[in-house]
């Protein structure tokens, strides 16, 4: 690909949790895309990790913050333990605040930036036995709209990406997605009837981390193949 064609050239991209999740998908994808990519695999519970990162990294044009964690799934509410329930805004909510605190001041000094979340749709759809996880999520989502309208007059966007049943190793494993119930489950659960592929999540954070999507500000996007439309 020639250097004047690809969508990142000379732009620094930062992706938290580079090696889980969305992360290889990403860095792989943005790296051929022309970026400069910082790949971070520290630890975001410490919370003075994100302005570590920030400062060692110098200039990021783009965050991506990838946070997930296991969905806790199983737990019933009346049964979910308060470290259950901390861990996962521990995990996925105030490492996103403070990864945003630390690379803001840059960004409005250049009246210049994108920051894109790896979200889930759970947050936007009821999904039973998973309050814990469900509360973080919607939680990034709120955190995601009020800061991109705060932001957006600075020519900054934040968006987040509200996925579900993307391909990846822990949530859908090989032998899950080779048992036939899963299989008759995920026909009955998502119009498109599949999974979608990590690539293709990483080519709509591709879109966003773009000039092309300028307009889009504070959105929680649905990306699940028509699991939750909105």
């Amino acid at each position: 690909m020639k250097e004047s064609m690809r969508r990142l050239a000379g732009k620094r991209v930062l992706v938290t949790q580079a090696n889980d999740y969305m992360g290889p998908a990403t860095v792989e994808l943005f790296t051929r895309e022309g970026a400069n990519v910082i790949a971070d695999t520290g630890e975001l519970t410490d919370p003075n990790h994100a302005d570590a990162l920030i400062n060692a990294a110098g200039r990021v044009d783009v965050l991506i913050a990838n946070l997930a964690s296991s969905n806790f799934a199983g737990i019933a509410t009346d049964a979910l333990p308060d470290d259950t329930w901390h861990t996962a805004f521990d995990i996925m909510v105030h490492p996103l605040h403070r990864l945003v605190r630390a690379v803001l001041p840059q960004m409005l000094e250049r009246r210049s930036g994108k920051i894109i979340v790896y979200g889930s749709a759970v947050a936007l759809k009821g999904a039973k036995t998973v309050a814990a996880y469900s509360a973080a999520r919607a939680a990034q989502v709120g955190y995601v709209q009020s800061v991109g309208v705060e932001v957006a007059p600075s020519n900054i966007q934040i968006n987040l990406i509200a996925q579900n049943y993307v391909e990846n190793p822990v949530y859908y494993p090989p032998e899950l997605q080779d048992n036939e119930r899963f299989q008759a489950s995920l026909r009955r659960q998502v119009p498109l009837g599949r999974l979608a592929t990590a690539e293709e999540d990483a080519q709509f954070a591709l879109f966003l981390s773009t000039s092309e999507s300028d307009f889009f500000v504070g959105q929680a996007i649905p990306f699940s193949g028509g699991w939750v439309q909105r």
